[in-house]
């Protein structure tokens, strides 16, 4: 799995006019999935992300968690994160997981951030989504799973 973890002051996602999905402080994932793409690599993403020590202290140091201080996430499927830009000019999307795979996968890894405690948005898996977001820092970073080969 492949996870970029945006802060956020606030975000949406949008689906042919309807918000789906919409968050104040916390973070926004976008989230892409490979062919062997397990179970345990989606827990092993889900509690590095709730973990990851990103939000400032009252010395202004990255020593919070998502949890610490009470965030929320809004997740979205993201199979372009696989795309190989490295030849040609059009991206090749074959290390993508097909759609049955990583529906599975990506609903499994939000279903785990809940049971985590974490309060869960999503886009509309498959469609074409229009995300907002008020990028905090900015603080942008890539999770990658354990298994992750490159």
């Amino acid at each position: 799995m492949r996870v970029v973890v945006q802060r956020s002051k606030e975000a949406s996602v949008t689906v042919e006019g309807k918000i789906t999905g919409q968050i104040k402080k916390g973070l926004v994932l976008l989230v892409g999935v490979t062919h062997d793409d397990t179970f345990e690599d989606a827990e092993f993403v889900a509690d590095k992300i709730v973990n990851l020590r990103i939000f400032e202290d009252e010395n202004d140091k990255m020593n919070h968690s998502l949890i610490d201080v009470g965030g929320e996430i809004l997740s979205v499927s993201q199979f372009t994160l696989y795309g190989d830009c490295r030849k040609g000019r059009r991206p090749n999307f074959m290390a993508a997981a097909r759609p049955e795979h990583a529906i599975t996968i990506y609903e499994k890894f939000n279903a785990l951030l809940l049971d985590k405690g974490i309060s869960v948005e999503t886009g509309i898996f498959g469609a074409m989504m229009d995300v907002a977001l008020v990028n905090d820092g900015p603080v942008t970073l890539i999770v990658e799973s354990k298994n992750e080969k490159s």
